[in-house]
């Protein structure tokens, strides 16, 4: 099999996977389990870095746009998170 071949799999695979598990989540646990897919996200970013390192320039292509889509899914989720905890932090100061 051509390394082309296996980051292409590995892609549609992560994509798969990602989609499945973000679109099963009910929406009342969707933001508890925001941390987890953070970190789920990290480990998919090292990944990418290895696709961004092929010496294909497909390859290096998907790595960075999975690269860029991981960055974008760890950095809103921290964002949402911060805002919910301002949410938290609201209601303390009012009691």
């Amino acid at each position: 099999m051509t390394p082309f071949l296996t980051h292409l799999t590995i892609f549609g695979l992560a994509v798969f996977v990602g989609f499945s598990v973000v679109w099963r989540v009910t929406p009342a646990l969707h933001s508890p389990l925001m941390a987890v897919t953070n970190a789920v996200s990290s480990v998919i970013v090292v990944g990418a870095l290895l696709g961004v390192s092929a010496l294909d320039a497909l390859s290096e292509a998907f790595g960075l746009t999975a690269l860029l889509l991981c960055t974008v899914n760890i950095v809103g989720g921290f964002w949402i998170t911060h805002r919910m905890l301002g949410l938290f932090t609201q209601n303390r100061r009012k009691a």
